[in-house]
């Protein structure tokens, strides 16, 4: 029987170790944490977004970096999959808006405790508290090979195939350090740059800052360099003491820090996105004859939040005492584009303390996405977010992992030997 050791208890080294298992590995699943799924278990805020219920194609439009790459893992495991999955598996799961998939109960528990269920019905060996220090090869004059994995106690396990799946480096403290690019990096693999991604954005302005705590529903954002457009989206957005967070603008960062990370960008927030300037000018119009012997700061309370109306009064030059029926059509314009395009600028993000993700990794170039094995050590494995892939929110990036580790654990108990039958 071969044996298969994973590295990393997260959601891609679960799902590989089920499937390695389920295919005629003997498998052993190394985890330095007390427990497995410490990252789940924050995830969605502690609900557990655990994939997206569209269509493949825009499934994988969804996916920011090397898209192409997962073909052969989505297709081993897509999304409808991996939910019948984790329903076959005791997790009841629903649908929200924007086709994210989470438990019924609202637990991400419930997804780590139906993984752990999972592993113990196919009979896998769970190491918790368990460094990895080395990956231990094997030279031959035909290829090299991994014979295993050096635990932190000087202690060899041995292996005929060992699958990383030891995450990135954002929230540290579920673990995710980063010792699985220093583990490739030693095996002769490249890791592109990593950075934090899925993260808020720090803003320039300070008087973003005196919006601090609100949320936004239903706003477009721009975001611009110059005049070339790195990203636009419909959401939710929250306003922050550094700057900007909330779902529409993590997936906004994920764009910037691709190509722009650390430069200025212009961030424009179209408060209004459902009506036109014609529609939003009669709004104003009717708005301010409503109100005319009113003073102008007294007179937005309709179309504006309380924490905004300060900042947009400043904003638009309109002097807050100045009666609505004595503002001018120009006046009036002003702040019309004030709604239409509120401009900051976005001077860099958050770190990986606060990243859901991480952005960059092991070079997809050097793993066969057929398999997800090493093109370089045979019988090496990489799942999840080790690897240069991720996507923007809403449940992608989960499924990234859940892909891969299904592909990387049939793959690692198949391959060379050709042992066990795949079993989904």
């Amino acid at each position: 029987m071969k044996q298969i050791i994973v590295v990393g208890g997260g959601a891609a080294g679960m799902m590989a170790a089920v499937f390695a298992a389920r295919n005629g590995g003997q498998v052993t699943l190394v985890e330095k944490n007390e427990k497995t799924g410490k990252k789940i278990y924050i995830t969605g805020k502690g609900r557990c977004n655990l994939t997206n219920a569209c269509d493949a194609e825009d499934f994988l439009g969804n996916i920011i970096s090397n898209g192409k790459f997962l073909y052969s893992a989505f297709a081993k495991m897509d999304n409808r999959a991996v939910m019948d999955f984790f329903e076959k598996a005791g997790c009841h799961l629903k649908e929200e808006r924007g086709a994210r998939i989470f438990p019924v109960s609202d637990h991400s528990s419930d997804v780590i405790q139906a993984m752990n269920r999972e592993l113990e019905r196919e009979g896998v060996k769970v190491l918790l508290d368990t460094c990895v220090s080395e990956i231990v090869k094997v030279e031959t004059a035909e290829n090299s090979h991994v014979a295993g994995v050096r635990l932190s106690n000087g202690k060899v396990l041995k292996a005929d195939a060992v699958i990383l799946a030891t995450g990135g480096r954002s929230y540290e403290s579920t673990g995710s350090t980063g010792d699985g690019y220093r583990f490739a990096e030693s095996l002769g693999h490249t890791v592109k740059e990593t950075r934090p991604a899925l993260v808020p954005f720090i803003v320039e302005e300070e008087w973003c800052r005196q919006m601090q705590g609100l949320s936004l529903k239903n706003v477009a954002v721009t975001l611009k360099k110059d005049k070339r457009k790195i990203y636009e989206g419909f959401g939710e957005m929250l306003f922050t003491h550094f700057g900007v967070s909330g779902p529409l603008i993590l997936s906004a960062s994920s764009f910037y820090v691709k190509k722009y990370a650390g430069i200025p960008v212009e961030l424009i927030i179209d408060l209004k996105p459902a009506l036109s300037r014609e529609q939003l000018d009669k709004r104003l119009l009717r708005d301010f004859d409503e109100n005319k012997n009113k003073q102008f700061r007294n007179a937005l309370d309709g179309l504006l939040p309380a924490k905004m109306i300060p900042v947009v009064i400043t904003l638009s030059g309109i002097m807050p005492e100045k009666k609505v029926n004595e503002v001018t059509r120009e006046e009036r314009g002003r702040l019309m584009d004030l709604l239409k395009g509120m401009k900051m600028t976005v001077t860099g993000t958050r770190g990986f303390a606060e990243a859901i993700i991480t952005q960059g990794g092991v070079n997809v170039k050097e793993v066969n996405p057929s398999n997800m094995e090493s093109k370089l050590i045979n019988g090496l494995y990489f799942a999840g977010e080790i690897l240069d892939l991720d996507a923007v929110t809403g449940g992608f990036n989960l499924q990234i992992a859940w892909s891969t580790g299904c592909l990387a654990g049939i793959s690692a108990a198949q391959n060379h030997e050709g042992k066990g039958e795949e079993n989904k």
